[in-house]
């Protein structure tokens, strides 16, 4: 139990007791504004310092997300159900660390139960939580995977995401329409190939 109450301590973020303040914020927004070429002061931008920090306040709202919490509550009235659990389609939204641009795309993610499953609508969340964080789209599917695991006490966990990176499509090599897809199995989806190709065969439908 300890090391399953170590490994989802790993996947809540840091303290934020150094977070600066909406004021601060949204200095900062006013001085990229300027450097970018703008003045800051004109009409048209003198709400946009506000408005970029409530939307921060959306699109990074994952770090006041628990993971762990949302997967606690668990249902055991399954009638021995022991297959495949699956949510696919799930909308991922989320940033990129290396350049803060969006990058947009599905995840499907599954898990074999062990006597006990969990709400389909925390899955989701938990997605949300790890995708309204900045981060990698490596690191994103590998905590929700181990959350799951780590939460769940899954026999195995299967996580797919494609996504398109706006990194890539609106600067730098400005290729468009190029999905990036990363994978993270564990247990019986790592060891069982059949298991494995079964859940991919789901991610096309």
């Amino acid at each position: 139990m300890d090391a399953i109450n170590n490994e989802v301590a790993q996947l809540k973020p840091a303290a934020q007791d150094q977070r600066p303040s909406r004021a601060e914020a949204e200095a900062a927004v006013r001085t990229l504004l300027a450097w970018a070429g703008d003045d800051p002061n004109r009409e048209g931008l003198l709400e946009t310092p506000a408005r970029v920090t409530r939307a921060f306040g959306e699109w990074f709202s994952g770090y006041q997300g628990d993971a762990a919490k949302e997967l606690s509550k668990t249902f055991s009235d399954v009638d021995g159900y022991d297959d495949m659990v699956m949510l696919r389609g799930i909308e991922v939204q989320s940033h990129c660390e290396h350049h803060m641009a969006p990058f947009i795309g599905k995840a499907h993610v599954a898990y074999l139960p062990t006597g006990k499953v969990v709400g389909l609508s925390k899955i989701a969340r938990v997605v949300e939580i790890f995708a309204k964080r900045l981060q990698t789209q490596e690191t994103l599917t590998a905590q929700i995977a181990k959350a799951i695991s780590a939460s769940v006490g899954a026999k195995g966990v299967a996580v797919f995401i494609d996504a398109e990176h706006q990194c890539m499509s609106t600067r730098g090599i400005n290729h468009k329409d190029v999905g990036t897809i990363t994978t993270r199995f564990t247990g019986e989806f790592k060891n069982n190939a059949e298991l494995r190709e079964r859940f991919l065969r789901l991610t096309n439908g």
